[in-house]
């Protein structure tokens, strides 16, 4: 046969056939949107641990050993204690421990207490301030105002 006639019915064939045998497969790849599918994946992963929601949790701290907190107000919170597995979900900030300490004291158990005070130690060490001690003046002795009036 001849091959510019062959050329010929190639060309023409493809420009009129849209499928069937011997049609080029299509040029364009088509992409999928997979948006839902990290979601989905964090579901079925909690479901398969046998997470249960926690009701009635205001807020969560999380402490982190440069002594900044991560706070969370108003979390979702579940847990499966098979798992040892606790998901916090919601919107977090990273607060300093100064700014949360007020709030959170009457929160905290003795066994927190003593893990604060070792974190609010390590945190003036770390930067260096202590109160009153700035620049470098010592702090005045206490004195009896009743006894300092009676001499």
């Amino acid at each position: 046969m001849n091959p510019e006639k062959l050329k010929a019915l190639q060309a023409s064939a493809a420009a009129v056939r849209i499928g069937g045998k011997g049609t080029p497969r299509r040029k364009t790849k088509k992409t999928h949107k997979t948006t839902g599918t990290d979601d989905k994946k964090l579901v079925s992963t909690l479901k398969k641990l046998g997470v249960q929601q926690i009701q009635g949790i205001e807020e969560v701290n999380m402490f982190k050993v440069d002594g900044n907190v991560i706070h969370f107000t108003a979390p979702k919170v579940q847990a499966s204690i098979a798992a040892n597995t606790f998901v916090v979900t919601g919107p977090g900030e990273t607060k300093e421990l100064t700014e949360l300490v007020p709030g959170i004291l009457n929160q905290l158990g003795p066994d927190s207490l003593s893990s604060l005070r070792r974190l609010a130690e390590s945190y003036q060490n770390s930067h260096g301030a202590v109160a009153g001690g700035e620049d470098g003046e010592d702090v005045p002795e206490l004195v009896n105002f009743e006894e300092a009036a009676k001499e």
